[in-house]
């Protein structure tokens, strides 16, 4: 399938080089540039792009908010976050505000490729092992410590989904769930299916913060 691609960055430099990379992969079209979060919003909801490579840094509105306005809307566009890991204190802001993910600016041009694709398949870009260490990164900040369970009560769920939601967040994959709760693959991928749709989760990424919230997993000390 052909990839509608809007790029969020301040940085025209960014954007041109992205264009231009992208340009020799026939199933990925750029179909729009945004200099700020305003504009990416505004260009989100005239073109409809399957994805929005946003930055978080941006003058005005913020990638952040951008995000959240974005994913908030009736637009089926889905959001990857592309910006420097080891810089920004956002990134865990933006995931919560709805992006599918996070490439950084410094990863191989194929694997942020790579993650277009796999974020507009409709999946999370993140692998379970990064997901691991990004999250429990994150909620480990003060700023954004995750509350206990009795704070916020795992509620509608089943006790297979809660250890299946505990797993997740805890990064593993679907063959992994299974290999630990003794189940097929297929049943692992129904529970995290459930999971999604029960918590409202877009997407797994969504689902190991969720986990991390809920208090089901503590971040590594």
């Amino acid at each position: 399938m052909t990839v509608r691609i809007l790029l969020a960055d301040d940085q025209p430099l960014v954007r041109s080089g992205l264009r231009v990379i992208m340009a020799d992969h026939p199933d990925l079209v750029v179909v729009g540039e945004a200099a700020t979060g305003t504009e990416a919003v505004r260009l989100v909801s005239e073109l409809s792009p399957d994805v929005a490579v946003m930055d978080i840094r941006m003058p005005g509105m913020d990638g952040i908010e951008a995000t959240r306005r974005i994913t908030a809307g009736p637009a089926p566009t889905r959001v990857l976050v592309l910006t420097t890991f080891d810089e920004d204190d956002h990134v865990y802001g933006a995931l919560r505000a709805g992006a599918s993910g996070f490439a950084v600016k410094d990863m191989a041009l194929d694997d942020i490729l790579a993650a277009i694709r796999v974020v507009a398949a409709g999946d999370a870009l993140i692998a379970p092992s990064v997901t691991r260490r990004l999250i429990a990164d994150f909620v480990g900040r003060p700023a954004a410590a995750a509350p206990t369970p009795a704070a916020r009560p795992v509620q509608g769920i089943t006790e297979r989904e809660r250890e299946v939601l505990t797993l997740v967040g805890r990064g593993r994959s679907n063959t992994e769930i299974a290999e630990d709760l003794f189940i097929t693959v297929a049943t692992a991928k129904s529970h995290v299916s459930r999971l999604l749709t029960k918590l409202g989760a877009r997407d797994r990424v969504q689902l190991v913060i969720t986990a991390y919230e809920m208090g089901l997993v503590a971040p590594p000390r």
